[in-house]
């Protein structure tokens, strides 16, 4: 495969605005590199739609993606999408793709009670993947799982400076503590790329004795690893943000995505 032009651009994919968590370290690693975030606003929320949807809805989209902006790398940045769709994602297309799992073997390694919480959509918790992950690297611990479409709904208002309701990240919080062995986890895994904008809100709720860890870092990393050699221009320029339409759901006002480096808005 030749060398991707200078400007040739990271895609980011999500189904709204969580894979902002993404962007940033990915930023902080590789501070020029074109970018291109998308946003399946008509298709949001992802958590509560079948696997057959997603897993035919995410490659089609991603192909229109791809072929209208030419990216060198496309980025899943959404655990949903990922735990379902990655397989025909990278059947599909013929570029290098990066998936958004949940982070349980961090998770595993720094637990000392041996219960770990899941806190993601209800699609992802339901994944045979997140059951093969705990399998692989927790063996011998206890994995509790919850899907909160709440947080989702409570991230993307909080970007855009909206008042959050309590109640959700108390909901959210009590159907992992609720669960029998619930009061003994000691870390969370926020296994949904949206839950980390309510990092603050959740700790508060879980306490300070409770750790909160997702994969953004690991994945930024995986990106910079993936493009190490390749040429990126001298100065950054401003990012495009792509949303697909929806009638109910308007893109964000710029100021929400302008500390991200993105300075265009386009709907598709």
């Amino acid at each position: 495969m030749h060398a991707p032009a200078a400007d040739a651009p990271i895609l980011f994919f999500d189904s709204g605005l969580g894979g902002l968590t993404v962007l940033g370290p990915t930023r902080a690693l590789l501070p020029t590199a074109p970018i291109v975030y998308a946003a399946d606003y008509a298709g949001l929320p992802y958590g509560q739609k079948s696997e057959a949807e997603l897993a035919a809805r995410v490659p089609a989209l991603l192909g229109r993606l791809v072929e209208r902006y030419q990216p060198r790398l496309a980025v899943i940045a959404c655990n949903t999408a990922s735990t379902i769709a990655l397989s025909h994602i990278r059947a599909a297309l013929d570029l290098p793709i990066v998936g958004t799992v949940p982070a349980i073997k961090p998770a595993a390694e720094i637990t000392r009670s041996g219960v770990i919480g899941v806190l993601g959509t209800e699609a992802t918790v339901r994944q045979p993947y997140v059951d093969d992950l705990g399998a692989r690297f927790a063996a011998g611990k206890t994995v509790l799982r919850h899907g909160s479409p709440g947080l989702v709904t409570g991230a993307e208002a909080k970007l855009r400076g909206e008042k959050i309701d309590p109640a959700v990240i108390a909901r959210a919080v009590a159907g992992l503590r609720d669960q029998p062995g619930g009061d003994a986890v000691d870390v969370v895994v926020l296994a949904c790329t949206h839950f980390p904008l309510l990092a603050d809100e959740l700790q508060a709720e879980v306490g300070p004795d409770i750790r909160l860890i997702d994969g953004a870092a690991g994945i930024a990393r995986r990106i910079a690893h993936l493009t190490e050699g390749q040429s990126w221009p001298a100065v950054a320029a401003p990012g495009i943000a792509v949303f697909t339409r929806s009638n109910d759901r308007p893109p964000p006002p710029p100021g929400v995505l302008a500390p991200y480096g993105i300075g265009r808005i386009e709907t598709i």
